[in-house]
């Protein structure tokens, strides 16, 4: 089936006295994109785009029924407009009762519609319908044996990207084959729960996070670094790699504490990682040490 890709900006008002306003794409500064027919979370955004004209502007009241889910759509447009990874990292198992078990979507007003699902008013502006040969079939696009085909070419680019230094542009093919692999992860686990093909996919998207974490680490984004290594381990308590990137990221930001506990839980799971782990505890000595005579110059003045 030919899926077309429609382009259109929309805001979403609460249904209070003053209309509002939770979300306005035209304030972010983009439109969004969905491809009909694509099982897009918000099913009823497909059914009223497809009633409209391109260039108009409606506005369409919808009731809870067809609005409790919007709090997670939301929550990835939201990320991805503040240039983050619309990916949750969090959720690790899907079906709705999980998500309505997650504690916080990060946001406080999404969080009490999540809580209290409410009508809600949707003003769309159709802008534009492109027929698949006009847009170029991105990963969204894509079925899931395309999905898996595409997971090792997208990592294997940011490999060499990350060779090359590039690590920034490297985090990106390392974004986008998470996502095409959590995508598919979803609907297997809806049918095979912790079963092989599920924790092999489990596992190539843990491998891919490592290699994400790595780049962040040369970025000097060491708290997201710590954030992505605590979700692994908290999933898999036995991914020595984990630990171990995790370690250097609190040995950059003076956790002096942590670091060596990262540490030790590597050498606990797999010795082999002696000689390395040496470096770095060396490396933190001579940090921490450094601070401290830092600390005390600086204090000597004071008394």
């Amino acid at each position: 089936t030919l899926k077309s890709l429609v382009t259109f900006h929309f805001r979403t008002q609460l249904c209070d006295e003053e209309r509002t306003v939770i979300d306005d794409s035209r304030v972010v500064g983009t439109p969004m994109e969905i491809v009909i027919g694509n099982m897009f979370k918000l099913d009823i955004w497909e059914t009223l785009l497809s009633s409209m004209r391109i260039g108009e502007v409606a506005e369409f009241w919808c009731d809870i029924i067809h609005t409790g889910i919007y709090p997670l759509v939301a929550k990835s447009m939201r990320r991805i407009a503040e240039g983050k990874d619309p990916v949750d990292w969090h959720i690790h198992t899907c079906g709705m009762a999980n998500m309505f078990a997650y504690h916080s979507l990060g946001y406080d007003d999404l969080d009490e519609l999540m809580k209290e699902p409410k009508p809600l008013y949707f003003v769309m502006e159709l802008i534009r319908v492109q027929q698949p040969s006009e847009y170029n079939r991105e990963t969204w696009a894509m079925s899931d044996k395309e999905r898996l085909k595409v997971v090792p070419v997208l990592h294997g680019q940011g490999n060499k990207l990350y060779k090359q230094g590039h690590y920034q542009d490297a985090t990106q093919k390392y974004k986008e084959a998470i996502i095409c692999l959590k995508n598919v992860q979803m609907k297997v686990h809806q049918i095979l729960p912790w079963e092989a093909p599920w924790l092999k996919l489990e596992k190539m998207g843990n491998t891919l996070t490592l290699n994400y974490c790595q780049c962040l680490l040369r970025m000097e984004e060491y708290y997201e670094a710590i954030e992505h290594t605590s979700d692994i381990i908290n999933q898999h308590p036995g991914d020595y790699k984990a630990f171990y990137l995790r370690g250097k990221a609190h040995a950059e930001v003076w956790n002096e504490a942590e670091a060596r506990q990262d540490f030790s839980r590597v050498l606990d799971l797999d010795p082999g990682m002696k000689k390395a782990v040496k470096r770095d505890l060396a490396v933190l000595n001579m940090r921490m040490e450094e601070k401290n005579q830092e600390d005390r110059n600086k204090y000597k003045g004071m008394f």
